[in-house]
């Protein structure tokens, strides 16, 4: 970071080149900057659009840039090397903001059903563990979508780096965080519940579901003990079209995220050993106090 302070003055903030088409990893070393003219410090590690300026951020897409361009039209300057951490911060929410609301037109995700908030929320989250360096994969990002009734496709496996929606699927919840859609949500052992927020997917094993894959919840009091409840994610002919029809709704799990047999393999082996899962519902205690989202 020596190195770039001397690349831009205190008047005037260096153009971020992103490199990377998954935009900023840890690895500060795929940042370039160019001598463009000024909107974004690097300091601020901002790795995707949102809120309300994105004008001058460029990606390795052509699309992407071009979508911007056209989109935004409006200019806020990013503070300077000297404003308060609060004010960077803000600014920093506001760009990822930006970001995802760009990448969730761009992909059409309104047209898979996949809530914008659950988006823009699991965007900020993406962010975050990406600038703390957590996830081993941070080419693809999961979503479970759980304002919709569990009879929607409501799990969302989007490929980050090409910006496409690689699997869109039913998934379950818990038998005791509602029938037909889940409000209610634990990280209690035998609660039978599902839990909500950020996780880091682990190892594959096979058991009675057969493929399955292990999580690792990253937010205490709200999942941090799914290892320990044997949260997972597994296959299963209870959330299925045709369980449906016959029973009239879905069939619900033991707080496991369950998939239709014939997607679960292929979903589990593209998102396993270090992903970002995220289980989004409009809880507003959870919003308010996730470290994940607010970090």
């Amino acid at each position: 970071m020596k190195t770039l302070s001397k690349l831009v003055s205190t008047s005037s903030v260096s153009l971020l080149v992103i490199t990377s088409p998954v935009l900023i990893s840890s690895n500060h070393k795929k940042i370039e900057v160019s001598t463009s003219t000024a909107v974004i410090a690097a300091t601020y590690h901002i790795p995707v659009l949102t809120d309300n300026n994105f004008k001058n951020f460029k990606y390795s897409s052509p699309e992407l840039n071009a979508s911007v361009a056209e989109k935004v039209t409006d200019e806020d300057k990013a503070p300077d090397f000297n404003a308060s951490a609060a004010v960077r911060k803000a600014f920093e929410v506001k760009m990822v903001i930006k970001q995802a609301l760009t990448l969730y037109d761009s992909m059409k995700l309104d047209q898979s059903g996949l809530n914008q908030k659950a988006f823009e929320y699991a965007w900020r989250g993406y962010h975050n563990l990406l600038k703390q360096g957590k996830l081993k994969k941070s080419s693809v990002l999961t979503v479970c979508d759980f304002t919709q009734s569990s009879s929607n496709k409501r799990m969302y496996v989007i490929d980050v780096a090409h910006r496409k929606l690689l699997y869109n699927t039913y998934v379950s919840h818990g038998m005791n965080s509602g029938v037909e859609y889940a409000t209610s949500f634990s990280n209690k052992a035998n609660s039978f519940k599902s839990s909500l927020g950020f996780f880091i997917t682990s190892k594959t094993y096979f058991g009675r579901n057969g493929l399955s894959l292990k999580v690792q919840g990253l937010e205490k009091g709200y999942n941090d003990l799914a290892a320990k409840r044997h949260i997972v994610l597994h296959g299963s002919d209870y959330i299925t079209p045709e369980y449906l029809k016959d029973n009239g709704e879905m069939g619900r799990s033991l707080g496991c995220a369950a998939m239709p047999n014939v997607m679960s393999p292929k979903i589990i082996k593209t998102i396993k050993n270090g992903s970002c899962l995220f289980i989004y519902h409009p809880t507003v205690n959870y919003l308010t106090h996730s470290n994940v989202i607010n970090g």
